[in-house]
């Protein structure tokens, strides 16, 4: 009993001089606005009493404290108990704010209130007051343990001063879900509630007030009314996941992140109750401590660097999340966070041993000889792992290759190349090994690479015989007589380097030109040889040898005989047919020479005319050097078209010569394949093909007449067409078709030649000798003709249009002819100059209404019939007579090509 009236003493003490302290801060400190928490009669420890707007008070305030120790009082204002409250009536202490900078202090007095049944009394002294008919502030704890109901506040209205007034509300939690929650009292406006409400689900209710006199005026608005549930830290904060498993690389650097885990809390936000503080709890293995967590983020990271994977490739940990910013009283989950380690190359691959020995038959390929072991402490079968081998030193003629074996991760070492026993019986490697990925740390990789030494030897075999080397060379001159004798193809015994007992034969002689002894492979000569021969390249001649020992064992081998050029050949024109075009400005023909010698025996040439008896070659052909191989051929006289037969002499520059006979075309052209197509076409063989200068001169001949047309005629309309013959005495001229055209008028031929008619005349002709006149559909046509005397005769009729009539008199022969241009532009000229001035006009030259020409009767002995002003060639009258043209008319193309 005295230890605890000792404690009661000290404790009374205490709180009298805490009362002492409080009241002289109340003259030292600005008060701010009273608080009142209503609470029930008994108060646990840690339990939570209502919360107080410290901002309202003292924005700047940094040191929070609590005058009567029963209570705490936390950042955000929370009240909360630290022993077990018996609460009188009324209790009270206050909350002092200070602000240490400026030494600037407030207080907040804090009201505690026990409710019962019988405060309603108490609460009409309240309504004396004034009160305004205006939202008032109103909230509840949740999980309130009572009683029930549990009074929360009064609304009251002014008038009820002047009236008899009832107070009734509606809203969630009286008419609406959850129903009968509240309640108000008719007469006094108490505003209660019946049941304790979880803020999780609820977080306010928005009621509306009415006041109404009994009978039913209502004096004032509805009133809205807002009932705030203040939350109670009664949830768990919860880990989103109930294992984390994250993946960390060893070796890395302390601060690495692992990973975040993340926590949620059903409480109302920001405030103490969802502010959340992670730890680790524990650390499996516990040594060394590896981990850190940030206590707001929830980030894992690396708190040392010697995670290694080799001695522990998983850790586990045991997390916490606690609400109330980590306090004691706050609540708490655990969780746990597995944190696999990654491997990374940082173990090399080390042999097993430092030197091995293997070995390995000679002129064997394609073997397996060795296999090489290694150890590797980074996770199996992965690029940490995985070797790869290299030879560095020994295999400078790549006659080994060693590759990894993918299960075993071992060496293999194989011959791809024979090895030679008598060039050397061993062999010394040096191989290293790295893996497939790069070393992670920072060392020189050179300086740590695991090398082994392998040591190959080479076993001695019966070999048979060596073709070395495989292709041998010998010279020949192309012109030595047969039987010659020279040296050919040599093989040896590997073993004694000699060629005794080698017996050779041939295996590929394609001109059959030598023969092979079988002992010596000594070859002779069988047949003339000849360098210049198709099958030779590059003057070299090639056969195969195949060499045997007596056991039966072979080479091949290759004889290449080297032919040495000899003047044997003597130049040819491989041309044997040139052409000269004659009507060119320096008509001539280049003749160009070849020699399949050597250049040592060909040019240059020496090009002569050959002579022949009884004829004068020399005076009619000259030829003139252009180059080393080739001269140009020009004729002296003036000599007609035709082919002609000479003989050339070529000549190298040892005076070795052959003589060529050429065939010289001199030909009406103006390039060489005009007289080609011509040449085709008399003689009826291969087809005709016309070359670009033919075809631009056929062109511009066709301009250009065209052009004299269309200057003589005008456009009209014809008659029917008919032939018409020209005079026998203009035989040998080209057939010209003539069309025109007319509305298909009726004409009579008169025995005196060509009579017209107008339509519906009543004129008649009779054709004599001459035959009868021919219709034929509106068109007429007039031709030149042998045989037969004809005139042009008017008949003419008052107002009338004529037409023109033609007719043919007994058996006439057509002239198939075709001559120059010239001679055909003389003819036609000058009769068509006096017919244009009749062109279009009637009888008292005025324009015609249909554009019919009328021809007059030109008298006897007319060397030619008439024609119309704008008759038009038939279109089945070809112009083959365009490649028959004069020369000059040819000079005239060259000229014009050449500008």
């Amino acid at each position: 009993m005295a230890p605890a009236r000792a404690t009661r003493s000290a404790s009374g003490a205490l709180r009298a001089q805490l009362l002492l302290t409080l009241a002289i801060l109340t003259f030292t400190c600005d008060a701010c606005k009273k608080v009142i928490l209503h609470v029930p009669s008994k108060l646990d420890a840690e339990k939570f009493v209502g919360r107080v707007n410290l901002k309202e008070c003292f924005q700047s305030a940094n040191l929070i404290h609590s005058s009567d120790p029963d209570f705490q009082i936390l950042e955000d204002g929370s009240v909360y108990t630290t022993n077990a409250v018996l609460s009188s009536e009324e209790r009270s202490f206050s909350i002092l704010l200070s602000n240490t900078e400026n030494q600037e202090e407030k207080k907040i007095l804090v009201l505690l209130q026990h409710q019962t049944k019988k405060r309603h009394s108490k609460e009409k002294v309240l309504r004396r007051a004034k009160r305004r008919w205006a939202p008032i502030p109103c909230s509840m704890q949740e999980n309130s343990l009572g009683p029930f109901p549990l009074f929360l506040q009064q609304i009251q209205s002014d008038t009820a001063q002047n009236y008899t007034i009832f107070y009734s509300i509606r809203g969630p939690g009286v008419d609406r879900e959850p129903k009968n929650l509240f309640y108000v009292e008719r007469d006094t406006g108490n505003l209660f509630c019946t049941r304790p409400v979880d803020r999780e689900e609820y977080e306010s209710f928005e009621l509306i007030a009415f006041a109404t006199t009994p009978d039913g005026y209502t004096p004032e608005l509805p009133l809205p009314l807002v009932i705030r549930i203040e939350d109670e830290n009664d949830n768990y904060p919860i880990f989103t996941e109930k294992t984390y498993v994250f993946t960390i690389s060893e070796n890395c650097r302390v601060g690495s992140t692992v990973g975040q885990v993340c926590a949620t809390d059903k409480d109302e936000p920001d405030t103490m109750h969802t502010r959340l503080k992670y730890s680790i709890i524990e650390q499996l293995p516990a040594y060394p401590t590896l981990f850190s967590m940030h206590p707001t983020t929830g980030v894992i990271t690396t708190s040392s660097s010697q995670l290694d994977r080799e001695l522990i490739d998983k850790y586990q940990l045991k997390i916490k999340v606690q609400d109330m910013d980590g306090q004691y009283f706050g609540l708490q989950t655990t969780s746990i966070c597995i944190i696999n380690i990654d491997d990374v190359n940082d173990n090399l691959p080390t042999f097993t041993r430092t030197s091995y020995v293997a070995s390995v038959e000679e002129n064997t390929v394609d073997v397996e000889i060795l296999r090489v072991t290694v150890e590797d402490k980074d996770l199996m079968n992965t690029a940490n792992w995985r070797a790869n081998y290299t030879i560095l030193k020994g295999n400078e003629n790549e006659n080994f290759k060693i590759v990894t074996d993918p299960k075993t991760n071992e060496g293999i070492l194989c011959v791809v190349k024979p090895l030679n026993y008598e060039e050397r019986q061993q062999v010394d490697l040096q191989i290293v090994v790295v893996n497939e990925a790069p070393y992670s740390k920072e060392a020189s990789l050179r300086s740590t690479m695991s090398t082994a030494t392998v040591t190959v030897n080479v076993k001695n075999q019966d070999e048979g015989p060596e073709c070395s080397p495989r292709v041998q060379t010998i010279e020949i001159k192309e012109n030595v007589p047969v039987g010659t004798e020279n040296k050919g193809y040599k093989a040896y015994d590997p073993e004694t380097r000699s060629s005794s007992g080698i017996r050779y034969r041939r295996l590929s002689d394609p001109k059959d030109w030598v023969r092979i002894n079988e002992n010596t492979g000594i070859v002779t000569i069988s047949k003339n040889l000849d360098r210049e021969a198709e099958m030779i390249r590059g003057g070299i001649y090639n056969i195969t040898i195949l060499a045997s020992d007596k056991d039966g064992r072979t080479c091949t081998g290759t004889l290449g005989i080297i032919l040495e050029d000899v003047n044997d050949n003597g130049p040819s024109i491989p041309k044997h047919t040139v052409v000269i075009c004659k009507t060119v400005l320096s008509p001539s023909a280049d003749i160009v020479a070849i020699d399949p010698d050597e250049p040592i025996n060909g040019p240059p040439f020496d090009f002569r005319l050959e002579n022949i008896p009884d004829s004068d070659i020399e005076r009619t052909w000259r030829l003139t050097k252009i180059n080393d191989t080739a001269a140009r051929l020009f004729y002296e006289k003036d000599l007609p078209f035709g082919t002609y037969r000479i003989s050339v002499r070529v000549a190298d520059r040892h005076g070795r010569s052959l003589i060529t006979p050429l065939n010289v075309l001199l030909c009406d052209c103006v390039t060489e394949n005009d007289c080609t197509l011509r040449t085709d076409a008399r003689t009826g063989g291969g087809d005709v093909r016309l070359g670009k200068w033919a075809i631009l001169a056929i062109l511009l001949g066709i301009a250009l007449l065209f052009c004299i047309l269309f200057t003589l005629v005008c456009g009209g309309t014809g008659a029917a067409k008919q032939p018409k013959v020209f005079p026998d005495d203009l035989a040998q001229q080209n057939l010209i078709v003539s069309n025109t055209e007319a509305p298909g008028d009726d004409k009579i031929c008169s025995t005196d030649g060509f009579t017209t008619h107008t339509v519906g005349s009543s004129a008649q002709g009779v054709c004599g000798t001459m035959g009868s006149g021919v219709k034929n559909g509106g068109q007429e046509s007039i031709e030149m003709v042998k045989g037969g005397h004809q005139t042009l005769e008017s008949c003419r009729g008052t107002g009338h249009h004529h037409t023109l009539d033609s007719c043919r008199g007994g058996h006439v022969e057509v002239d198939t002819c075709r001559y120059t241009y010239s001679e055909w532009h003389n003819f036609t000229q000058p009769r068509l100059g006096e017919k244009v001035q009749l062109c279009n006009q009637d009888d008292k030259h005025k324009h015609a209404q249909d554009y019919v020409l009328t021809y007059n009767y030109e008298g006897k002995g007319s060397v030619a019939g008439s024609i119309g002003c704008c008759s038009e060639r038939q279109e089945e009258d070809g112009l083959e007579f365009l490649d028959h043209l004069e020369p000059k008319f040819r000079t005239l193309a060259e000229a014009c090509i050449k500008r």
